[in-house]
């Protein structure tokens, strides 16, 4: 899509309107991009900016609205090319009629389209890498691609942005590593109250002193689930209860509980598909695993369940070794072993009460110096201001 700028959207340098900014991603529902989508957003409207966001919609439009943000609904999850191309007269359309002065695009359908939207009126246009996207084949690169024609790209660790260098070349003066952020007013077990994890105990029939694993993420195959499966047998032991929370696809869920019927562990597992309080799950786990057998861009599994100060066991790749310490804070494991799996769990459950506090105390301290939501929302606004304000930056964002 090579479409010359044919207007401009005029910018709010000169300070006679608040800067606008439009955010765009194909859904609004819960998940680590919608998450940081209406973090960013709330952090512009306190900021005094104009905050728009483009999407199919979702749950979590009532909180971006909540926060005084705007949403506008599009058919941005397409990857029709004939919707993805009406897709750019629509976001033209937006960008002009709310005055946007940068859109920001979160995902790889809805860039193409705001690509097209931003050389259209020529508006500025960001992006952000939230993973590294598989480049299996040529047709795959090319439209992985989009993600780094921003002014500036984005990256969610080191890990997705060496990635983004490597694969797409992604020249370092415009990359900018900006970490995702854990929301401490949601994810602090000062502020868990007894009766709200009681009330989930009871609610998930949990016997008072079984030892509780729980992985959070959602039912597929690369998520690790049959590799968790695998080394709970290894330990030879009935007095667990592992929860496998989140839905997923329904013929791998099938498989998921005919191998734990298979394997004689029907009565240590429970798979629930909706959990409506993640936060008094945390506390209810003595300890959280991360099994992913691909890399993930960061992992806000781990992120959200070292803030509540649980031991967490993760799979040594991708983000997950920039936010876990191995020995310090948690347990790094190699994807897909579930014998190494098993040894780590075995340490994790032995903790005493003391050592567990100890871990807790330096796994919250370690997130609350380097991943927080301010520091994610502030960095972001900062891009924002450099792009915007090129002549006042005291110098890049680090990288």
């Amino acid at each position: 899509m090579t479409i010359e700028a044919e207007t401009s959207t005029g910018t709010a340098a000169a300070g006679t309107r608040p800067p606008a900014v439009l955010q765009v991603l194909p859904r609004l529902v819960t998940g680590g991009v919608e998450r940081g989508t209406v973090e960013v957003a709330a952090a512009l409207v306190a900021a005094g900016w104009k905050a728009v966001v483009a999407s199919e919609g979702g749950p979590m439009v009532r909180e971006l609205e909540r926060a005084g943000a705007r949403h506008v609904e599009l058919p941005l999850a397409s990857k029709n090319p004939f919707t993805m191309r009406r897709n750019i007269e629509r976001l033209a359309q937006l960008i002009r009629r709310e005055r946007i002065d940068i859109i920001h695009a979160r995902s790889r359908a809805p860039a193409w389209s705001a690509l097209g939207a931003a050389r259209r009126t020529g508006c500025h246009f960001v992006t952000t890498f939230h993973n590294a996207y598989g480049d299996g084949t040529w047709l795959k690169r090319r439209y992985n691609r989009v993600m780094a024609e921003g002014e500036r790209v984005i990256a969610i660790s080191r890990f997705v942005a060496e990635h983004a260098m490597r694969v797409y070349a992604v020249p370092p003066e415009k990359l900018r590593i900006i970490e995702r952020g854990v929301d401490f007013t949601r994810f602090d077990p000062e502020r868990v109250s007894a009766e709200r994890v009681i009330r989930l105990a009871r609610e998930w029939q949990l016997a008072d002193g079984v030892q509780v694993v729980m992985l959070p993420g959602r039912l597929t195959r690369w998520k690790g689930q049959l590799v968790l499966v695998d080394a709970v047998a290894r330990l030879e032991r009935r007095d667990l209860r592992c929860l496998l929370v989140g839905a997923g696809e329904g013929r791998y869920r099938q498989q998921l509980l005919d191998t734990i019927a298979r394997r004689g562990l029907g009565g240590l597992f429970h798979v629930i598909e909706d959990c409506r309080d993640i936060g008094a799950a945390y506390m209810l786990a003595d300890v959280v695993v991360s099994a992913s057998t691909r890399p993930e861009g960061f992992g806000r599994v781990i992120a959200e369940a070292q803030a509540m100060g649980r031991p967490v066991i993760a799979t040594n790749h991708g983000g997950a070794r920039e936010i876990l310490r191995d020995g310090d804070t948690g347990w790094l494991v190699p994807p897909g072993d579930p014998e190494a799996l098993a040894q780590a769990l075995a340490a994790a459950l032995s903790l005493g009460q003391a050592e567990r506090l100890d871990l807790a105390q330096r796994a919250i301290a370690h997130m609350r110096a380097h991943f927080t939501t301010e520091a994610m929302t502030s960095r972001t606004l900062a891009v924002y201001e450099e792009i915007l304000f090129p002549a006042a930056a005291e110098g890049p964002v680090a990288a």
